[in-house]
């Protein structure tokens, strides 16, 4: 598993097309694959950040996972940036909607939090998670 991330957010979106501009776009994640089905709906797409990876696709397909997230809400997205100015100004050259300006925070995070067109939050801050107990 080394250099391949061992925990994957996956989104749903009505617009998958829309998100994957978003997301490189606004945010600079990078396109590392997308799969289309015969009706052009994005069955399955890898987006990269860093050493971390998105996976997304299209409501609606009827797809187990669809199924399975067919009455699940917005969900909230954190990902680790470098620096948190640079990153939020590209998101507002983009015309990404912020929820909350580059704060820092009382535990030694600076981060920003932006709402993406179908409204999961998407949080980047400067805060790395352990991968094991201190």
């Amino acid at each position: 598993m080394a250099g391949n991330p061992s925990i994957c957010p996956t989104l749903l979106y009505r617009d998958a097309k829309a998100a994957i501009r978003q997301l490189t776009e606004g945010f600079g994640f990078t396109q590392i694959a997308v799969y289309e089905g015969e009706s052009g709906a994005v069955v399955h797409a890898e987006l990269g950040y860093g050493n971390g990876v998105v996976m997304l696709g299209t409501k609606g397909t009827g797809s187990q996972f669809d199924k399975a997230m067919a009455d699940a809400g917005p969900v909230g997205v954190y990902v680790v940036v470098e620096d948190v100015d640079a990153h939020h100004r590209r998101a507002v050259e983009h015309g990404v909607e912020i929820v909350m300006p580059p704060t820092d925070q009382d535990y030694g995070s600076r981060d920003y939090m932006a709402r993406d067109g179908e409204g999961n939050i998407w949080s980047f801050g400067t805060y790395t998670p352990a991968t094991t107990a201190s």
